[in-house]
């Protein structure tokens, strides 16, 4: 049950807010409301933006129920994994939660046509452009060691892999 709860409180505190919070007062501020586009090729980018949306989806909880079962840990910074997560997603990418987060953002501009979200989207790789290489993964490091030094060589930050990455026993 506190594991739940732990969980409940990283998801509110963090990807809640980017990808819930912000782009609905983006919407509000920008007066979008969900409607087809008013031409087919608009309607196909409409169609992808929910197909982003799905794959995002599916790699935040992915990787939300591997920090939960492998790791021993919350996504959040103040709760991290205990233990290294190197399976599932993580075979293809250091960050798919973010990268998950991602697509979920690219897939509301394109959902509602925004380009107020696009560039949300936008700058939230950025900050996680800086923001990952200069403090999170030193931290995973230290916590870590070789064993992430080598996962490190292997897999890409946010670009994932085509191959998983297969740890060596």
């Amino acid at each position: 049950m506190l594991m739940l709860i732990r969980h409940l409180l990283s998801i509110a505190a963090l990807p809640f807010v980017m990808a819930v919070v912000v782009p609905t007062w983006i919407a509000r501020r920008d007066h979008i409301t969900p409607s087809i586009g008013p031409t087919l090729p608009l309607v196909l980018v409409q169609i992808g933006g929910v197909i982003a949306l799905v794959i995002g989806v599916i790699l935040f909880v992915s990787s939300l129920r591997r920090f939960a079962t492998e790791g021993k840990g919350t996504l959040a910074p103040w709760d991290p994994p205990r233990q290294l997560v190197v399976h599932g997603p993580y075979r293809y990418v250091r960050n798919p939660m973010i990268s998950g987060v991602i697509f979920i953002l690219l897939g509301e501009a394109m959902l509602l046509l925004s380009k107020g979200h696009l560039w949300w989207a936008l700058t939230f790789f950025a900050i996680n452009a800086v923001y990952i290489p200069l403090f999170e993964e030193p931290q995973r490091e230290g916590r870590f060691g070789d064993s992430y030094r080598e996962y490190r060589r292997h897999v890409p930050r946010m670009l994932p892999r085509l191959r998983p990455w297969q740890p060596e026993v």
